[in-house]
């Protein structure tokens, strides 16, 4: 019930142990009261309850007070980030490719140790930190055999000492997060695109946070942090010429031995990221199907898929390598990637003495399975100390397969192939090849310097 009838009749000091001041008024003839440390306190109470008196607010008879200073509604103690972290996760999970899964773990994970109370019973951080990765952030079947026991009583821990998600709203705490993600467990700066990655798997966390009206903003803005940033263009100094290519296609060969030919049936798997400036997720999803491989003249490969390696614990199928459309493109959308006359026989003498696996796979492994990202990485290591000097070897000359695209890309632009055209065949934006791929070959340098030497001479002259 609300009444009009009000009365402010008395503020007076209390003589107790310590020195208090009690305000009291009565509404509709009931009275009622409080009580303030200071006087100040009690004058800035009253003088609000005379306001509200004077301009009609109507008082309740069963607090005493106007709706304008009525206590707030109290409000449900906030989700823990424990929780919260568990239910994004669970929310994601279903449409995202397993590498996403992992990246995602791995922010909830770093996120989740440093968003925990100082309770007694902390479990040992790599216990804590397995518990998490390997359970507490992962979508698992019904029939997944329990957790062991020591990851169970690690999981009971960060339940009880797992901070409200609106800790996150004090600055030093968020800091605190980001601060922990652009750090690898030794405590060392991790590398920039890793702390991105991170970043932002926990700034869409914050944005489910949002939506869900846990959070009213991002706490991450407030803070003064700066991503680390990436380098976007290729080293010239990864790109090989030429002749170092099929160099180290020659000594892709010679690794291992000739009956077991563990390097031989990988050539043409090199050369197509090569001469096809494939990425090597796509060379390892190629299909005899989807090559044109004439006698004579270029080729054409239509691809379709990718198997990007990911592991068992994200595909979710028990297979380590993941089922993807191509990169940037719709499913099941294509790319047609005309190849050039030595790769066409480089794969037509493959084929006639390695075949295929059984599901038309152009490239496997020795037991007929997905040729492994860890595989291929091996051979690479081996050729490139068979091929290069010391000093090459020593150098980021081609230190990675992925290198040899960066190579065809730079290649195909430096022969004035249009960009638009090289943008198409590589599966890029025009802007992103622009931006990263447009980059001399290894040992070209000198052709530039030749030409400039030759104008100053002319100047000269």
């Amino acid at each position: 019930m609300k009444s009009h009838d009000v009365r402010i009749w008395d503020l007076r000091k209390r003589p107790t142990k310590k020195v208090s001041y009690e305000l009291r008024w009565k509404v509709a003839g009931e009275p009622f009261s409080e009580t303030f440390r200071t006087k100040g306190l009690a004058d800035g109470r009253r003088a609000k309850l005379l306001t509200a008196a004077k301009s009609g607010e109507p008082f309740d008879i069963g607090t005493g007070l106007p709706d304008s200073l009525a206590a707030p509604v109290e409000q449900a103690p906030s989700m823990s980030w424990f929780t919260f972290a568990a239910a994004y996760l669970a929310m994601k999970w279903p449409d995202a490719a397993p590498n996403s899964r992992d990246s995602t773990n791995e922010a909830l994970t770093e996120a989740t140790m440093v968003l925990c109370e100082d309770r007694p019973d902390r479990p040992e951080d790599d216990v804590l930190r397995r518990a998490l990765r390997g359970w507490a952030f992962v979508v698992v079947d019904d029939d997944e055999p329990a957790a062991p026991v020591e990851v169970g009583n690690a999981l009971h821990w960060v339940s009880k000492a797992s901070m409200p998600l609106a800790a996150l709203k004090d600055p030093a705490t968020a800091r605190l997060v980001l601060d922990r993600i652009r750090r690898k467990l030794d405590g060392t700066p991790a590398a920039a695109e890793t702390t991105r990655r991170k970043k932002r798997v926990l700034t869409n966390a914050i944005k489910y946070a949002v939506e869900l009206g846990e959070l009213e903003e991002d706490p991450f803005a407030a803070v003064q942090w700066t991503a680390p940033k990436v380098v976007e263009t290729v080293d010239p100094e990864v790109v090989v010429n030429p002749q170092q290519a099929r160099e180290l296609l020659a000594a892709v060969s010679y690794v291992g031995g000739y009956k077991r030919a563990r390097g031989r049936r990988q050539v043409a798997f090199f050369a197509t990221i090569y001469y096809g400036g494939l990425r090597p997720a796509e060379a390892v999803g190629l299909r005899r199907a989807n090559c044109t491989l004439p006698d004579e003249g270029w080729g054409l490969l239509r691809l379709r898929k990718t198997r990007p390696t990911a592991g068992t614990r994200w595909t979710g199928t028990g297979e380590v390598h993941d089922h993807r459309g191509l990169k940037n493109r719709a499913v099941e959308e294509t790319r047609t990637v005309p190849i050039p006359p030595v790769l066409v026989a480089i794969l037509r003498d493959h084929l006639d003495e390695f075949g295929t696996a059984e599901d038309g796979r152009v490239f496997r492994n020795e037991r007929g399975g997905v040729l492994g990202s860890t595989a291929y990485w091996r051979v690479w290591d081996e050729a490139r100390a068979l091929a290069l000097t010391p000093e090459q070897v020593e150098s980021p000359l081609a230190k990675r397969p992925y290198d040899l695209r960066h190579a065809a890309l730079s290649t195909w632009l430096n022969a004035g192939v249009d960009p638009t055209e090289v943008a198409e065949r590589a599966g890029n934006s025009v802007e992103v090849l622009l931006s990263r791929y447009a980059k001399c070959l290894d040992g070209r340098q000198h052709v530039a310097n030749r030409r400039i030497q030759s104008l100053l001479d002319g100047d000269d002259a």
